[in-house]
């Protein structure tokens, strides 16, 4: 197991804001860098998809899915990880009833939740089983249901749908997302406001705009905490589109967005922003699923938040076999670690 007594080249205290795989790949970077104890995982509570949304609907908990998933990206120990994600991610599909096709990781964040009264303290208590040094806190406390307002004047209600609506047969991408809302006021988990007032680094990782990363803006009194910190604030820049959330946006409409929900353009201190590209072969590729890499357009950025700095560097790694492009965990933690 990882040595609580390793010295660590960083000692900064980090919050971090996303979800999926860009939050996943950005908490692994951290953790090998930073002292764990002072990194924070804010983490979404409206997925309504998949073995999560069922939980939610069936069990009246909060999503687990991406707290299982930050847990999975903090364990310092490699061989822990391993298991722990086989385990986490196995799906019980030889039982038969309300059991089958959920993720024994999502019920045992379910059963946590409920053994202690509430996704904070279930939390908490899984970080403690699996001894994960580093904080995951939901960002909120509340049974949130996100809806997207399309500018053909169109709602779209649930995450998932939000998220998918790029691949059905009949979608325009002419028909843009004008905003995304709660249906309810949702109330912030305290932790979380606390950590913001206490981060050097308040760091925003790449991932789908509206569905992972804006959603925690609108979470009551968080662009408050983000506006009045000290802390840098960081926005990680995504490696490619996504049809259906951000299809043809540069870093600017990215930028433009962003701000538009956070209420000043003074407050992000840096972009991060991958440089290396990718093969023609494998551009033709990701062509033919309607996405392309996200173009910096550096300057337009400057006009919008005049005080904003760009980092870039090669940070995006191609895996074959998945046909993923993906940020490079320890080259994305260097990137954002050795920001003054």
């Amino acid at each position: 197991m990882a040595s609580a007594n390793k010295k660590y080249p960083y000692q900064q205290k980090i919050i971090t804001f996303g979800g999926g795989t860009g939050h996943f790949s950005l908490l692994r970077g951290l953790v090998e860098l930073n002292q764990p104890e002072l990194i924070s995982a804010a983490v979404g509570t409206w997925d309504s998809g998949g073995s999560s949304g069922r939980l939610r609907t069936e069990l009246g908990i909060l999503p687990p899915g991406d707290i299982r998933q930050c847990l999975l990206a903090l364990m310092e120990d490699p061989k822990q990880r391993q298991i722990a994600q086989k385990l986490f991610d196995d799906r019980l599909e030889e039982v038969a009833g309300p059991l089958k096709g959920h993720s024994l990781g999502n019920l045992i964040t379910a059963r946590l939740e409920h053994i202690y009264k509430g996704a904070d303290r279930g939390t908490e208590a899984e970080r403690l089983l699996f001894r994960i040094r580093a904080k995951v806190l939901p960002v909120s406390l509340t049974e949130l249901n996100l809806i997207a307002k399309l500018e053909s004047g169109e709602e779209i209600e649930g995450e998932t749908n939000i998220d998918l609506r790029g691949e059905k047969k009949n979608y325009n991408p002419k028909h843009k997302i004008m905003r995304v809302y709660f249906d309810t006021n949702a109330d912030p988990n305290p932790d979380v406001i606390q950590a913001i007032r206490e981060a050097d680094k308040i760091v925003f990782s790449a991932g789908d705009l509206y569905t992972s990363i804006l959603p925690h803006l609108l979470v009551q009194g968080v662009k408050e905490a983000i506006i009045t910190s000290k802390a840098k604030v960081i926005l990680i820049l995504n490696l490619m589109t996504k049809r259906g959330e951000t299809d043809y946006f540069k870093a600017s409409d990215y930028l433009k967005v962003f701000i538009s929900y956070l209420e000043d353009r003074d407050r992000i201190d840096y972009i991060i922003a991958n440089s290396n590209g990718l093969g023609k072969e494998v551009l033709s590729i990701y062509e033919k699923e309607n996405q392309e890499p996200v173009a910096i357009d550096e300057q337009i950025c400057k006009r919008i938040a005049p005080k904003i700095k760009f980092v870039k560097d090669n940070l995006g790694v191609y895996h074959i076999r998945e046909h993923l492009f993906r940020h490079d965990p320890e080259k994305l933690g260097k990137a954002i670690i050795s920001r003054d």
